[in-house]
C-alpha cells in the first residue's frame, strides 16, 4: 500500500474532525427537540437509544476496524451519520427520532477508536508516536472550538427549523465523506485468515489483555464515569437555559462559551502533561460533581459557568486517558480496546440519561 506523508495524513484527520464538528443541527439537537415539544424525559429516552446501540456495537465496530482496516470503517461511520441526519430531517414521532439516534450511534461507534488508532498508527509508522499527546490535544481542541462555533448557530437552527438545520448537516457530512476517501491505512493488508477467524482472534486477544491489565481497566472506568456526568450536564443545559428564561438569540453564544471550555481542557492536557494521572482524575471528578449540583440552581449565569467548567474537566481527562490507553495497548487490538472504553462510557450514559433527564425536569 503506498505510503502517505504523515503530516498530510494528520492534516486530513484534523479536517475530518472539523467537518464533523461544525454541523449545525447536531450541535444543538437537544434544543431542536425541545423546540418541537419533546420533554426532557423523552429526550433522555432518545439519548438512551443512542447509548443502548452503542453498548451493543461498540466492541464489534472496534474489532472490524482492527480486522478490515481503519479507512473502510470510517467510511461506514460517515454513511451511518448521513442516514441519521436524513432520518431526523424526516422524523415525525419519538419512534422516528429513536431510529435516527440508532444510526447516529452506529456512526459514532464506527469512528470511535478508529480515528484514534489510525492517528496513533500513522505517527508510530513515522517514528513519531511520542507526539500523540500533542496530536490528541490539538484534535480535541479543533473539535471543541469548531463545535462551539456551530453552537453559536443554535438560535439560527431554531429559527430555520430542524429540517433546514439537518439539511445543512447532510451537506457537511458529504464533504466529510470525501475527506475520508483521501485517508490511507498505515499497514498493508496481506493474506489473512477468514474474516470471522480474524475477528474472533482479535476479540480474544483484546479481552486477554484487559484481564491482565488492571491499569487499563481503571483508566476506562474513571473516564466513563466522569465523562458521562459532564456530557449529560451540557446536553440538558441546552433545554434548561431556555426553560429558565434565556432568549433563543443568546442560547448560541452561551453554548459557544461552554464549548470553548472543552478547548481549554484539551490545552490543559498539553500544558500540564507533567501532572500525574491520579491528580488529574481526582480534580476533574470533584469539579464535575460540584458543577452537576450547582447547575440545579436556576441562575442562568451559574448554569453557564457550570457547563463551561464541566467541559474543561471532561476534555482534560479524556485527552489524558486517550493518550495513556494508546500507550498501553498493542497496535493489533488498539481500536478494539479503545472501543471497550467507549462501551463503558455508553453503559454509564444509558443508565444516567433518563435519570438525569427526570431530575432536571423536576428541579
Amino acid at each position: 500500500m503506498p505510503k502517505i506523508p504523515m503530516p498530510a495524513q494528520i492534516r486530513r484527520l484534523y479536517l475530518h474532525t472539523g467537518l464533523n464538528a461544525v454541523q449545525l443541527a447536531s450541535a444543538s439537537w437537544v434544543a431542536l427537540l425541545a423546540a418541537r415539544g419533546y420533554s426532557l424525559v423523552e429526550i433522555g429516552l432518545a439519548e438512551s437509544a443512542f447509548h443502548l446501540t452503542s453498548l451493543l456495537f461498540e466492541i464489534p465496530s472496534g474489532v472490524m476496524s482492527d480486522v478490515f482496516g481503519r479507512k473502510r470503517v470510517l467510511l461506514l461511520s460517515q454513511a451511518c451519520s448521513l442516514i441519521s441526519a436524513l432520518l431526523m430531517l424526516l422524523s415525525r414521532s419519538l419512534t422516528d427520532i429513536m431510529i435516527a439516534m440508532i444510526f447516529c450511534a452506529l456512526g459514532y461507534n464506527f469512528a470511535s477508536g478508529t480515528r484514534e488508532a489510525l492517528a496513533y498508527d500513522s505517527l508510530e509508522t513515522a517514528g513519531r508516536a511520542a507526539e500523540y499527546d500533542r496530536y490528541a490535544a490539538a484534535d480535541m481542541g479543533i473539535y471543541r472550538v469548531v463545535n462551539a462555533c456551530a453552537t453559536l448557530g443554535a438560535g439560527l437552527a431554531l429559527t430555520l427549523g430542524y429540517r433546514r438545520a439537518y439539511a445543512s448537516d447532510i451537506l457537511l457530512g458529504l464533504l466529510a465523506f470525501a475527506v475520508t476517501l483521501r485517508l490511507r491505512d498505515t499497514a498493508a493488508q496481506q493474506v489473512h485468515p477468514p474474516a470471522r477467524q480474524r475477528m474472533t482472534a482479535c476479540l480474544r486477544e483484546s479481552m486477554r489483555f484487559l484481564s491482565q491489565s488492571r491499569q487499563a481497566l481503571r483508566l476506562i472506568s474513571i473516564n466513563a464515569i466522569v465523562g458521562a456526568g459532564a456530557t449529560l450536564l451540557r446536553f440538558f443545559l441546552q433545554a434548561r437555559l431556555t426553560q429558565y428564561g434565556m432568549p433563543d438569540a443568546l442560547l448560541g453564544p452561551a453554548l459557544f462559551i461552554m464549548g470553548l471550555g472543552g478547548a481549554l481542557g484539551a490545552r490543559c492536557a498539553a500544558w500540564l502533561r507533567g501532572w500525574p494521572y491520579r491528580r488529574v482524575w481526582r480534580l476533574t471528578a470533584l469539579i464535575t460533581l460540584v458543577c452537576l449540583l450547582l447547575s440545579l440552581r436556576h441562575a442562568l449565569w451559574l448554569m453557564c459557568l457550570c457547563g463551561f467548567a464541566a467541559a474543561v474537566m471532561d476534555d482534560w481527562l479524556e485527552v489524558r486517558t486517550d493518550a495513556a490507553l494508546n500507550a498501553l495497548v498493542p497496535s493489533a487490538q488498539r481500536a478494539t480496546l479503545i472501543s471497550v472504553s467507549s462501551l463503558c462510557f455508553s453503559l454509564v450514559m444509558l443508565i444516567l440519561s433518563p435519570l438525569m433527564g427526570h431530575v432536571f425536569s423536576i428541579l
